[in-house]
């Protein structure tokens, strides 16, 4: 039970970064369709579009840690045996953690900056800090993944899900 629970939390972390994806992929065809066709711009489309891919680069940093989907380099991994695989995957997911704790903690600062400046968006005038905020929590989200990642490498490896991409043909 407390398996499928982690593991809801997991994937509903990963369906928030889809859900970003899709966000920003319809601001940018809503506002090239608006333009191009009806030559009227959304008013701050592109200050939510910016503001919106920085916090799906979070939320994706989120969604990527745990599965070990992200871009590797497997030239030593691939040729020693699974005993210091599992060593390379913990040192890796150890110096991951500490890294976007690290981050985590700058990009509150910048939140909280970022609020006591009150940096406003171009046409509306809206506060921009709201954006980070969620930007941060997404990074809140990897850190909390990763913790979770490196603990199941480490006691319950057996909870490691396999993820195969299958090759282009």
């Amino acid at each position: 039970m407390k398996r499928v629970y982690m593991d809801r939390f997991i994937d509903s972390i990963e369906w928030v970064a889809a859900g970003f994806v899709g966000i920003v992929a319809a601001n940018i065809f809503i506002a090239v369709v608006l333009r191009n066709l009806f030559t009227y711009s959304i008013p701050d489309s592109y200050d939510f579009g910016r503001l919106m891919l920085g916090i799906l680069i979070f939320w994706g940093i989120a969604a990527t840690s745990y599965r070990g989907t992200h871009i590797t380099v497997d030239l030593v991994w691939g040729n020693v045996g699974p005993k210091h695989q599992r060593m390379i995957d913990v040192f890796a997911t150890l110096v991951l953690l500490f890294v976007v704790s690290v981050q985590t903690y700058t990009l509150f600062d910048k939140v909280m900056t970022t609020r006591a400046d009150n940096v406003l968006t171009f046409d509306l005038r809206l506060p921009t800090w709201p954006f980070f905020m969620v930007a941060w929590l997404g990074d809140v989200s990897a850190v909390l993944l990763i913790a979770i990642r490196t603990y199941r490498l480490i006691v319950r490896p057996e909870l490691m899900v396999e993820i195969k991409v299958k090759p282009v043909e």
